[in-house]
């Protein structure tokens, strides 16, 4: 992975999110209007599927991503790099892929970019979700990550959890395509409080400016973009692990995604994966982009446990 500086990394993926997101958003919006996302045959390949093989050998891999810092973005130079592209590069390369070739999307638009085969795999710190795992398959968690709020400084409605927002009057801001909005709804928050936004240059900029009295995201993403602005007067709440009718919901286990026929793949990838936690390299890896121990995800946590919910 290509090193830069805290400088560096403090804009990258804000102005090319925008521009790059809407523009390949529209090719993928194309592509879904005249070949239809639903009638794509996402079970074409048999036994396992043959993606791993076809990587190879073309010597590369085209993942879709959504330019957010710190999972997958653009530095100033154009070259991909965050928590998600340092784990790929590694894993790729020891699965006999040597190049990756970044493809950006608009977060809401992966899916749908991996589905039209615009991308072989996405890598954007995705949440595994249950309605998720219908359309892609999942990878096992590279991280699994707490959420907190985003708050004005000294939190004056006293949050901490998601149910303190439902028990009072905040108004609540989430990303469009986000796990915390089910987070909010099944913790009981109206929807009439609930304020999306399109990324999270937005998001910090409603609460900023007072359309919103707390924004949701995980642990990591707001600690992140705090420390890019740290002008404004706000702060990050200490991060918690969501609870829905007495168990403990799997809100941001994030992890890489293929299509659905490409079981052999996802085989392939887990014993890298599971490799670089054990060893520890995985955290190494994560830990210049604010990832901690306590995201590392643990062993018994996977794809298939998440997908169940």
């Amino acid at each position: 992975m290509d090193a830069i500086d805290e400088r560096d990394r403090a804009g990258a993926g804000v102005p090319r999110r925008a521009f790059l997101g809407v523009a390949l958003g529209g090719v993928v919006g194309a592509v879904a209007a005249t070949t239809g996302c639903s009638r794509v045959d996402l079970t074409g390949e048999p036994n396992g599927g043959s993606l791993l093989s076809r990587l190879r050998d073309r010597g590369s891999v085209r993942i879709g991503f959504a330019n957010e810092a710190p999972y997958s973005y653009l530095d100033k130079n154009a070259k991909l790099t965050g928590e998600a592209a340092a784990v790929a590069k590694v894993v790729f390369g020891r699965l006999g892929v040597p190049k990756i070739d970044p493809v950006p999307a608009d977060f809401g638009a992966l899916i749908a970019g991996l589905r039209a085969g615009l991308f072989d795999v996405v890598g954007a710190g995705m949440s595994i979700t249950p309605s998720r795992c219908k359309a892609v398959l999942f990878t096992d968690p590279e991280f699994n990550a707490s959420e907190a709020f985003l708050v004005p400084r000294g939190n004056p409605a006293g949050l901490m959890t998601m149910e303190d927002v439902a028990r009072t009057n905040v108004r609540l801001g989430v990303l469009l395509g986000a796990v915390e909005l089910d987070v909010a709804l099944k913790s009981g928050v109206p929807e009439s409080r609930i304020v999306r936004f399109a990324d999270q240059p937005s998001a910090f900029d409603g609460i900023a400016g007072g359309r919103v009295d707390a924004v949701s995201l995980t642990s990591i993403s707001l600690r992140w973009g705090l420390k890019q602005r740290p002008h404004l007067n706000l702060e990050v709440t200490p991060p918690y692990r969501p609870v829905i009718d007495g168990q403990e919901f799997i809100a941001a286990a994030g992890a890489f995604a293929v299509r659905p026929d490409q079981s052999k793949f996802v085989a392939a990838f887990n014993t890298q994966l599971h490799g670089l936690r054990d060893s520890g390299e995985l955290l190494a890896l994560q830990s210049p982009f604010g990832f901690t121990e306590s995201d590392v995800p643990a062993p018994e946590l996977t794809a298939e446990k998440v997908c169940q919910g």
